[in-house]
């Protein structure tokens, strides 16, 4: 009995936040019968007082809903949680689609959708925030660049003396990025590597993009003028050449 109640302990907890009571049951059930505990909430009043009670791993968010859209309890778990969020939109229009992740969302999927897509993003994204150790990182796992700071085995990023606080999916591009260096990575292999898309499948790369410009604006001097995370034109993007001690 210790041993099961300590599996039950280890299961990881994700946060079904939806109006539509069919779909908090359809996800409910089965991504119970795949291993995750899973909580729901039907509105965003009622998914900000579950998130701090239930403390989970992951959020699934609607974006229409009564009280707080999905866009509000965004912005909201974002001031006190790195969190990960997947949001979900019926709206057509890429826009709108953007603003979820501008306000700090790490992916999102549009109505109506397959549950085993949904279930394939959200083991991706757990899978790729508690991924540690990529390969081009020193053996100490800390990286010195400029006034930066980036610590690959406590997943933190400082600047100055100021911690900066980065979501799961920011600090695996960045983690991704300066792995390499110096070498540009196509918007096609940074979803793979870090979303877990194949191109083929998922030709939105506006997702990168996104994160690309939120991390430029909490790492750059002046994200309009980069010189950290640097575009590559025609190809995506790069971190700017790390000299290592010793090199010229």
């Amino acid at each position: 009995m210790g041993v099961l109640s300590q599996l039950e302990n280890h299961k990881e907890k994700i946060l079904v936040v939806d109006d539509e009571a069919s779909i908090r049951r359809i996800l409910e059930t089965r991504l119970s019968m795949i291993g995750y505990d899973v909580v729901t909430a039907a509105d965003g009043e009622e998914a900000l007082e579950t998130f701090r009670n239930a403390d989970p791993d992951l959020v699934v968010l609607d974006v229409m809903m009564p009280k707080l859209d999905g866009y509000g309890v965004c912005q909201e778990l974002r001031k006190e949680s790195d969190v990960p969020i997947i949001m979900l939109t019926a709206l057509g229009d890429v826009a709108d689609r953007i603003t979820g992740l501008e306000l700090g969302a790490d992916d999102y999927v549009v109505k109506p959708f397959s549950p085993k897509e949904l279930e394939a993003r959200i083991r991706s994204v757990l899978r790729r925030v508690d991924k540690v150790g990529a390969s081009g990182i020193p053996s100490s796992g800390v990286i010195h660049v400029s006034l930066i700071k980036i610590d690959t085995n406590k997943r933190q990023v400082y600047k100055g003396d100021e911690r900066i606080r980065l979501t799961g999916m920011e600090f695996s591009l960045l983690e991704l990025l300066v792995s390499r260096s110096g070498e540009p990575f196509s918007r096609s292999e940074i979803l793979q590597e870090v979303w877990g898309y194949t191109p083929e499948r998922h030709v939105d790369t506006r997702v990168v993009d996104v994160h690309i410009s939120r991390l430029r604006a909490k790492l750059e001097d002046d994200p309009s003028n980069p010189e950290l995370i640097l575009t590559a034109r025609g190809t995506g993007y790069l971190f700017q050449r790390i000299i290592e001690p010793g090199e010229e």
